[in-house]
């Protein structure tokens, strides 16, 4: 194979696993940091790629488990750290692996096409403590919870909430850390990064028992039916019943639900649908 055919194979491969390989040492000590790992915390990598977070990972007493689905990166990997006390390489696909069953934190530069999935496998492994993301900036600004807001200062305008951090609001916290410049990679991506920190509440908002009702409650709310979510919760709970509970959380009755924010959705199950 020529080398520029080689070259041709290796650049068709990025694009299909949507490689883009961070290479500024600053931002993989930045995503560490803002993991905040126990000396000997459990921490798995989805998509390890050449490695740069991974070396940083697995130092001190951390146990690593670094997954990559790229046969040429294992390999790779294989060579530069296989001997790495506490690392454990595994050459496969991150979404197929089973999670571990002790408390663990989902640690990654994650590829943009898959973050909607690795965020989702996340959520659902039951001994996850945390995941730190490094995901494209939109998705982290709109899943974030604050916007890098601090208390005492005014809140963006017009702050859109999706479905799944209002559906897990009461077991996870979401924050959006900073910005990473995206001449940071290679190849460059389009856009900018920034890193999604989704933590367990210890304890959660609302005991277990209610959250499958809570989730049912905000899918209803999510489905768009009536124009706004007062208009959409009306169909199912007396119109005088939501707009009192809509005076309670503080929310506005035409306010279309993306607008409707995580602590006011707690008070509207609350008043309308706890039991």
């Amino acid at each position: 194979m020529s080398s520029h055919t080689r070259g041709l194979t290796v650049a068709r491969r990025r694009k299909t696993l949507s490689q883009n390989f961070l290479h500024d040492d600053a931002a993989v000590r930045r995503i560490v940091r803002a993991a905040t790992l126990a000396p000997d915390a459990l921490v798995v990598e989805p998509g390890a790629g050449q490695g740069a977070l991974t070396r940083r990972l697995a130092t001190g007493g951390r146990r690593v488990i670094a997954y990559e689905i790229d046969p040429r990166l294992a390999a790779l990997l294989a060579r530069r750290l296989g001997d790495r006390p506490g690392l454990r390489l595994v050459r496969g696909d991150f979404l197929r692996a089973h999670p571990p069953h002790e408390p663990f934190a989902v640690v990654g530069n994650i590829p943009y096409s898959r973050t909607t999935d690795i965020v989702r496998w996340s959520l659902a492994a039951p001994q996850l403590t945390s995941a730190t993301l490094l995901t494209q900036f939109e998705y982290a600004a709109k899943a974030g919870s604050d916007w890098g807001h601090r208390p005492g200062t005014q809140r963006p305008a017009a702050r859109r909430w999706p479905l799944l951090t209002v559906s897990t609001w009461p077991e996870f916290t979401w924050r959006r850390i900073g910005r990473v410049d995206r001449r940071s990679f290679t190849p460059v991506p389009r856009s900018d990064s920034a890193v999604l920190r989704i933590e367990r509440r210890a304890p959660p908002l609302l005991p277990p028992r209610l959250m499958p009702a809570y989730r049912d409650f905000v899918a209803l709310g999510f489905t768009g039916v009536g124009g706004s979510l007062a208009a959409t919760l009306s169909r199912r709970y007396r119109a005088a019943r939501v707009r009192t509970a809509f005076a309670r959380a503080g929310a506005d009755t035409s306010a279309p639900v993306g607008l409707v924010s995580p602590e006011q959705w707690l008070v509207l199950f609350g008043e309308l649908a706890a039991e």
